[in-house]
């Protein structure tokens, strides 16, 4: 019984990070209830591959692949060590040229050249997922991909926007300090690139006059959303929630405070972290966050 015990305590310790609390969950936009609970270091990691796998045009598979990749070789951690040189949230070894290690731990390069090499697999959208992920990896394990199928494809739903207000975080703050705006808004240029934030009249880059603290508007980034460019013309609505959702990931990391989009709230320190009604203008108040993705931050 002790040694039970012990092993499922150290596989909650792995599957966490070794942090029990605060936590995050992804739940099914359907009818089936599914739900995976993961840590905000995870979140933060899964809403990076996301992001960097539509700002490349691949499609809701790819990222689901890629997820069930990274859950499998790290535990969605960009961990420093591994069998040999391997490293990161995929395990590259720099030896096999996937990059330098300093590439390797760079979350954003990682998953970019994990798509890479995706995008050269002939078919692999219609590939059983541990096929193709296989097909990148060629790993020792290759049927240990299939297991992690289900949570990577509740964490692609949200994370491409495709499933609505289902994803939330305790949104607890990290032992970091708070960056306010200007942090929030250079975490969104790492993760989806300088054209992010064109729509909102940011010029990124651009040294901007600081604004005092209580001032309204002082700590929130808006987003006007708009459809990414791609050639079909994605969804804005999609884009819309994708958005929402990678503040929500990031929002321990980030000290976000509130996310609205869509007329609906998630708010930091809920006991149940839900994506409410906006209620406090009314019909006015929600037809006014139906267009653009506001983010309240700390500080």
């Amino acid at each position: 019984m002790v040694l039970l015990a012990l092993a499922g305590y150290l596989a909650v310790q792995y599957v966490t990070g070794g942090r029990g609390a605060p936590g995050c969950r992804v739940v099914s936009g359907g009818d089936d209830k599914a739900s995976y609970d993961f840590t905000p270091e995870q979140a933060v990691n899964a809403a990076t591959i996301a992001a960097v796998g539509t700002g490349r045009r691949m499609p809701e598979r790819a990222v689901t692949i890629a997820l069930a990749t990274a859950l499998q070789e790290s535990g969605l951690r960009n961990i420093e060590h591994g069998d040999r040189d391997s490293l990161g949230l995929f395990q590259q070894r720099p030896s096999q040229g996937w990059g330098t290690e300093q590439q390797i731990l760079d979350p954003t390069y990682a998953a970019g050249v994990f798509y890479e090499h995706l995008a050269k697999v002939h078919d692999y959208k219609k590939l059983p997922l541990t096929v193709a992920a296989q097909r990148v990896q060629r790993s020792g394990f290759p049927e240990a991909y299939a297991k992690h199928e289900p949570d990577a494809a509740l964490l692609s739903a949200a994370l491409t926007g495709n499933s609505a207000a289902t994803l939330t975080c305790d949104g607890r703050p990290a032992a970091t300090q708070a960056s306010g705006p200007d942090g929030v808004r250079a975490a969104l240029v790492r993760d989806f690139g300088r054209d992010v934030l064109q729509p909102a009249g940011v010029e990124v880059g651009a040294t901007s006059t600081p604004v005092p603290a209580s001032t309204p508007g002082a700590r929130t980034v808006t987003l006007p959303v708009d459809a990414d460019g791609s050639p079909k013309g994605r969804d804005v609505r999609r884009r819309g929630w994708q958005l929402a959702h990678w503040a929500v990931a990031n929002s321990s990391a980030l000290h976000i405070e509130r996310v609205q989009y869509g007329g609906r709230e998630w708010t930091a320190g809920n006991t149940d972290s839900r994506w409410l009604p906006v209620a406090a203008e009314g019909a006015q108040g929600a037809q006014r966050t139906a267009g653009t993705v506001r983010i309240v931050t700390a500080q």
